[in-house]
């Protein structure tokens, strides 16, 4: 391995100088750890093995240091945990889960956790995984707001292919955001990596439970209602859930649930409708596709029997309201600047309205077999509404149109306004008469 002995940044063999300051590299043997800090674990192995170089990041869990590992002379991170961590019995087992989930699921999507042990010399607890070179997409969207649908495609489907091995071996990360979504730049776009499966519900029978019923974990912002509520029926629609409020981000600069708390972002995700994203891209000066808004609103559905049932279905539905052909299989190996292109040409053809056979919603396959989850009333009552109206959506070859733009019959807006008018005479009436 080589080093730049400015910055301490790692190199393989074959490259020549620093990506960050264009300093000549030279070999890792050759260049003394830093000495201007105040962090006597560098240069220092743990497990005998993995030679910490340089600090990269610090956490609430642990410090991240870039490091060598070197048994197989390759490139690493270590997360090294802070003793508060240590002690908690239920944060370790954690660590230990991501390690042995990640373990049992090799993809080029997620990121590879290479071990996780104690080390005897220093007292230390560290979690090792593959070095990335990029970014999380928390501080992409920081940098940028918002970014294009060609990007946020690549990105769908290519964390579809991850999350749907997942989800087949019945694992539902629970705490997808932009924070566990790492952006490693290539010359065709970005090669998007799933971090952090500590937070993971097992749904394989005879799993170890880390917790209590009724516990909420996640991020707020990108929680699904039956998340919120701490239910242990959730399966890998809150995944969905999350990745639609992910995408509705991406494309619009903004979460479509907010509040100036945790609780109150909560209460919005329980009883209230987003800003559709056509309404926040045309406020910013941008067009959108007709369909864009139907995706993420299937995504972003309150009950998860409504709700898009896998995330490959979500990058194909969104992939397709921008006018692409094929699914996110293709899409996620096919170079950014040729998905632009194909959305370019994609959007200039006309609509084409039940352009394919679409499958009844009842017989949508339902990836887990778990109980539908019990809701409080009011989200109970906009998802028995929404189901309403889609029923009167239904044509005569008894199929939902989706992707196009809803279309209710023309004699049930004079009937809501009739039975809205009588209520509120009656309502009117009642007081006034108490009144007198």
């Amino acid at each position: 391995m080589k080093v730049c002995p400015t910055c301490q940044r790692v190199y393989p063999d074959d490259a020549g100088f620093c990506a960050a300051d264009g300093t000549a590299l030279v070999h890792a043997s050759m260049v003394p750890t830093q000495t201007a800090t105040d962090d006597k674990r560098l240069g220092t192995r743990l497990g005998d093995r993995y030679e910490l170089r340089r600090v990269v990041a610090d956490g609430g869990m642990g410090r991240v240091y870039e490091g060598i590992d070197k048994f197989t002379n390759s490139r690493i991170a270590v997360k090294v945990l802070h003793d508060e961590v240590v002690k908690d019995e239920v944060s370790l087992e954690r660590f230990k889960r991501e390690y042995e989930i990640s373990k049992s699921l090799p993809h080029d999507h997620i990121v590879d956790v290479l071990d996780f042990q104690h080390d005897a010399t220093s007292g230390l607890w560290f979690l090792v995984m593959e070095f990335l070179d990029g970014e999380e997409l928390r501080v992409l969207l920081k940098r940028e707001k918002a970014i294009p649908p060609e990007r946020v495609v690549r990105m769908l489907s290519q964390v579809a292919k991850g999350l749907d091995e997942a989800h087949k071996r019945h694992f539902v990360h629970r705490d997808l955001k932009p924070d566990n979504l790492f952006m490693c730049g290539t010359r065709e776009g970005d090669l998007v990596k799933i971090l952090d499966f500590g937070s993971v519900k097992d749904k394989n029978q005879n799993a170890k439970k880390l917790t209590v019923l009724g516990t909420t974990i996640g991020s707020p912002y990108y929680m699904a209602p039956e998340q919120a509520q701490g239910l242990d029926t959730l399966d890998g629609r809150a995944d969905v859930f999350a990745l639609g409020a992910i995408a509705y981000e991406s494309l619009t600069g903004s979460v479509p649930f907010d509040g100036s708390n945790g609780p109150s972002i909560l209460l919005a995700i329980m009883t209230k409708d987003p800003v559709p994203a056509s309404e926040r891209l045309q406020n910013a000066g941008r067009s959108s596709p007709m369909a864009l808004d139907e995706v993420l609103e299937v995504a972003l559905a309150k009950n998860p029997n409504i709700r898009t049932k896998t995330v490959g279905d979500l990058a194909n539905a969104l992939g397709h309201a921008y006018g692409l052909t094929g699914d996110h299989q293709a899409w996620a190996l096919t170079p950014q600047a040729e998905l632009a292109s194909q959305i370019q040409i994609g959007l200039s053809r006309p609509v084409q309205r039940h352009s394919a056979p679409l499958a009844p919603l009842e017989s949508a396959p339902d990836p887990f077999a778990a109980p539908a989850p019990a809701y409080g009333a009011p989200a109970r009552q906009m998802d028995q509404a929404f189901e309403a109206i889609r029923q009167h959506e239904v044509g005569d070859d008894g199929l939902v149109a989706h992707g196009v733009p809803s279309r209710r019959p023309s004699w049930l807006v004079p009937v809501i306004v009739g039975v809205v008018a009588i209520l509120v005479g009656g309502v009117a009436t009642f007081f006034f008469a108490a009144g007198h």
